[in-house]
């Protein structure tokens, strides 16, 4: 059989499709779904103590073969005026610590006083992952008042939004005095990438559920209804991500890498199959249904993103009308992929491909073993390498930057920096304000013809340690030059300070990784996503396990 290649990172690694990208069943909550179900993990509520505004504690605990894992979730009264998505904020009416085992009475009293704060708080190993979330007020309130009157919600409201709440943070890898991410990594329950924070967006999920069913049944006792099944599934955690998030795949080089080969590799793996089975077809019409569904009730206020919806719910019609042609063809998938590479915008084409691995487990479930790396070790600078050598490695890696001017402001246009209030990454406009002394090492490109033009003026043969000990200010730019020429989907292909560079691009294609849904940017820096919207809840895994249901 003929080998597809793989995408090449040229087309894979531009800003525009990083920002079309959607969620597959690689994503990382996908994953921990499938374990979950597969080793039949219990979860059960442990502590569920709330007043009648829904005020209080809960503990909700998670047995796995080895190990229990305990949310614990503390809700607590919040005036409107100090409620907000920014992470500069100090108050939420949610807050939330995942921690490692299951606490006692002591442990909760002095979680209680520390995870409400935050960033102020202080905490221990224990905890594994720090959250916190608000309501999304007018919504969680309609639900609450329709349950309290003995009925069910606004259905296409309710799934239009498709949260209740949304996280404003989700803190892991021993920020803020958490376990370290090395105390975890060799557990096989979160040694994936993001499994412990995906775990604690899972049990979220199932306390604000839960959260308001109990304010609906306090204020109507006798005739309050309960959230129905199919919508308690049908909603997911809303989030709301920003700038702090987007250089993750710059500074992860490696990691990044292992992401996008994965998904790559698992979509030549799918196109290359000679034919399309019973039970292949029946679960991708029954993927692109979900997902024309999903399509409809896509909005946003951004111009852009609701244009791109639009023509990615006419692509996905495109895609239904002409499926039975395709699939009767020699290599079917290969025959959907390139009908989408032909006619379809970006937004239809990265659909597709989800799509398309959808009905594929036993095919490419196993690549999700490789989506870890380990960034610290065998990973510096060779400096017994050439000049000469180091420069042809920059120009044949960065080809596709040089016709970008770095000399026109507009190519030039921003700074990234840490922000000194909250040590998080921040973008800046490099000729309108201050600071751009502190930039960040995040101009790629830029700097990577600019080491390029440096090692010119170097003798070709000479060794390129002798270069850095006389100009360490290239670093940086050299190790990463020898990194992109080994692992080619490790960069972003694409000018990182420019003037048209969109963050939500960034952000998107992380968070696509994740599993995230429902994108709508609220400006070119931050966005408002959903996780694991229509997924089993957390409680119901071992009755899907049972059943023979895989996420």
């Amino acid at each position: 059989m003929t080998a597809i290649a793989l995408r090449p990172p040229e087309v894979v690694m531009r800003l525009q499709r990083l920002g079309a990208a959607h969620p597959t069943r690689l994503s990382f909550l996908r994953q921990l779904i499938r374990r979950a179900t597969r080793e039949q993990w219990h979860a059960r509520k442990d502590r569920f103590e709330l007043d009648d505004n829904g005020f209080g504690r809960a503990v909700y605990a998670v047995e796995t073969p080895a190990r229990t894992y305990s949310l614990v979730a503390f809700s607590t009264p919040l005036d409107d005026e100090k409620r907000s998505d920014r992470v500069i904020a100090q108050a939420w009416d949610t807050s939330y610590v995942l921690y490692d085992g299951l606490p006692d009475a002591a442990e909760i009293a002095r979680l209680e006083a520390n995870a409400p704060l935050q960033e102020a708080g202080r905490f221990t190993g224990r905890e594994l992952v720090l959250a916190r979330a608000n309501k999304s007020v007018r919504l969680f309130e309609e639900v609450a008042s329709a349950l309290a009157h003995g009925r069910q919600p606004d259905e296409e409201q309710l799934l239009g939004v498709g949260y209740l709440m949304r996280t404003t943070a989700v803190y892991g890898n021993g920020k803020f005095g958490i376990a370290d991410r090395d105390e975890i990594a060799s557990r096989p329950e979160l040694s994936g990438s993001f499994q412990a924070e995906m775990l604690t967006v899972w049990l979220i999920r199932s306390f604000i559920l839960d959260l308001v069913d109990h304010i609906a049944y306090r204020r109507n006792p006798t005739g309050a209804a309960r959230l129905a099944p199919d919508l308690r599934r049908a909603l997911g955690v809303g989030n709301a991500t920003g700038l702090g998030m987007a250089p993750f795949l710059v500074r992860h080089p490696l990691l990044t890498h292992s992401w996008f080969l994965a998904r790559e590799t698992a979509l030549a793996r799918v196109r290359v199959e000679p034919y399309a089975g019973e039970a292949e077809r029946k679960a991708f019409l029954q993927a692109l249904t979900d997902l024309r569904r999903r399509v409809a009730r896509w909005y946003s206020d951004d111009s852009r993103q609701a244009a791109a919806t639009r023509l990615l719910a006419d692509d996905l019609a495109t895609l239904a009308g002409n499926l039975d042609r395709l699939l009767a063809k020699p290599r079917p998938w290969d025959a959907l992929y390139r009908l989408a590479e032909d006619r379809f915008s970006l937004e239809g084409q990265e659909a597709c491909v989800s799509l398309i691995l959808e009905p594929h487990g036993d095919l490419v479930d196993d690549l999700g073993d490789t989506m870890k790396a380990d960034e610290t070790p065998g990973h510096g600078i060779d400096g017994s390498v050439t000049c000469g050598s180091l420069r042809q490695a920059l120009l044949d890696s960065y080809s596709w930057a040089e016709s970008v001017d770095f000399a026109e402001p507009a190519a030039n246009a921003r700074f990234w920096y840490v922000s000194a209030e909250k040590l998080e990454p921040r973008l800046g406009e490099r000729f309108e304000e201050d600071g751009a002394e502190l930039e960040q090492p995040l101009a790629t490109a830029r700097d990577a013809l600019n080491l390029a033009a440096a090692l010119a003026q170097e003798p070709a043969s000479s060794r390129v340690a002798e270069f850095l000990l006389r100009r360490p200010e290239w670093r940086h730019a050299a190790r990463r030059a020898q990194i992109v020429a080994r692992f080619p989907y490790s960069e972003i292909r694409d000018n990182l300070i420019g003037a048209e560079l969109r963050p939500v691009d960034i952000l998107r294609a992380k968070l696509a990784f994740f599993g995230a849904r429902s994108f709508d940017p609220r400006s070119d820096r931050w966005l408002r996503i959903a996780l694991f919207s229509g997924e089993p809840l957390i409680e119901d895994v071992a009755a899907a396990a049972s059943t023979g249901e895989a996420a």
